[in-house]
């Protein structure tokens, strides 16, 4: 009778996930790149654009005007502080500063990502 699964599948198989995993941690390591300003959203909607160059405190506030999330830049890297909500996860989460890098707050609705300067706001010109 005819082996499904054999040592040499095992093998192969290990090879295969030791090139997938090197392939991961090189473009993990090696192709990241910095970005330059950070976007916050707040529900949905842009609510404001800041360098990483410049070290700022941004206080994300509500429509009633309380301030919901503490933002903090400072070595060219944006750290959520503080934020009401009850889980606080999006405190707990590493500072950003490569392009792509999210921190979320969920309750609140606010995104933080790190954007590169140089990209532009628009995927395409409509003619």
């Amino acid at each position: 009778m005819h082996k499904r699964f054999g040592k040499n599948d095992a093998v192969f198989l290990g090879i295969l996930l030791g090139l997938c995993l090197l392939v991961f941690l090189g473009y993990r390591v090696f192709l990241r790149t910095k970005g330059s300003r950070i976007v916050i959203t707040k529900n949905g909607e842009v609510y404001g654009t800041y360098s990483l160059e410049k070290e700022q405190t941004i206080e994300i506030k509500d429509k009633d005007g309380t301030v919901t999330n503490t933002l903090i830049i400072k070595d060219q890297k944006a750290d959520m502080e503080s934020a009401d909500c009850p889980d606080r996860l999006c405190v707990k989460q590493k500072a950003i500063s490569h392009e792509n890098e999210n921190i979320v707050c969920l309750p609140n609705k606010v995104v933080v990502t790190v954007v590169d300067g140089d990209a532009s706001d628009f995927d395409a010109i409509a003619q």
